[in-house]
């Protein structure tokens, strides 16, 4: 247990440390001037130095791809269980879902943004949710239609109810596919809120209310000790958010590491035995 712990905690971290090595071995060996790309630790302490400033605009964003994220997950598992559950819904949808995600993120921001009101949460918030909910979408339809047929059969006839069939059957089922889904929005849903507050921006000039202010207003005055560093930490942030939802996996499906039903309490060997 504890060397899977720090397994899964140090590859990701000596990942990090190889790709900021890379990094450094690439800006000294061909002598790349700061200007067009700063060494890593510049960009860390270019971060580091303003986080005063940059704490509220991270703690925004962060804020927006959880709600973002959340209501993405909450429309995709709608969706998903009614497009598996009645087929006619889902050939009447379902182009149409494809075609929704056809059109690029950006060109559906700004008219969002118009739609929604500029300078608000709401745009950046629909765009990560228009984001998320199409994989988390896909993903319950496809759980859903490959359930194991053999259970359907054997709870039909046990006589459940299709109510108590699809909770105790059907939904543990589709919970993997589900975090799959899960899983790749998580890893985009950073990206939405950037293009958000891109497409929606607070306010113009060096009054930075948002990240994408604060960058392009770095990335103006040739700042590019910052723009790497706040690229860095956005980073950072999506992959954290892919990690928690991993972890929200790993102990929503116990049954995938374990065959056996987890003993809290162990009695002691000097302990008598109970008895039934």
């Amino acid at each position: 247990m504890k060397r899977g712990l720090f397994a899964k905690v140090a590859l990701p971290v000596a990942s990090f440390a190889i790709l900021l090595a890379l990094w450094q071995a690439v800006v000294v060996m061909f002598h790349v001037q700061s200007y067009v790309a700063p060494r890593p630790l510049a960009a860390i302490q270019a971060v580091t130095d303003n986080w005063s400033l940059l704490a509220p605009l991270v703690l925004q964003i962060v804020k927006e791809t959880i709600y973002g994220f959340v209501g993405g997950a909450v429309v995709g598992v709608f969706f998903g269980v009614i497009m598996a559950k009645i087929p006619v819904v889902q050939k009447l949808l379902y182009p149409t879902l494809i075609l929704s995600q056809a059109v690029p993120v950006i060109a559906i921001a700004f008219p969002l943004a118009a739609i929604l009101g500029f300078g608000t949460v709401k745009p950046i918030i629909a765009i990560v949710v228009w984001i998320v909910f199409f994989p988390v979408t896909v993903s319950v339809i496809d759980g859903l239609a490959h359930v194991d047929n053999d259970l359907l059969n054997l709870a039909r006839v046990y006589g459940a109810s299709r109510w108590r069939t699809f909770w105790q059957i059907e939904v543990p089922a589709t919970v993997s596919p589900l975090f799959s889904g899960l899983k790749i929005g998580a890893t985009y849903a950073i990206t939405g809120a950037f293009i958000g507050e891109l497409a929606s921006p607070e306010t113009v000039g060096p009054a930075q209310s948002s990240i994408y202010i604060y960058i392009q207003h770095a990335n103006s005055n040739f700042n590019q000790a910052a723009v790497f560093g706040i690229t860095l930490l956005m980073a950072i942030i999506g992959v954290t958010w892919f990690l928690i939802v991993s972890g929200l996996e790993s102990f929503s499906t116990p049954w995938l590491r374990r065959s056996t039903v987890r003993r809290w309490r162990r009695a002691s060997p000097s302990s008598p035995a109970r008895e039934d």
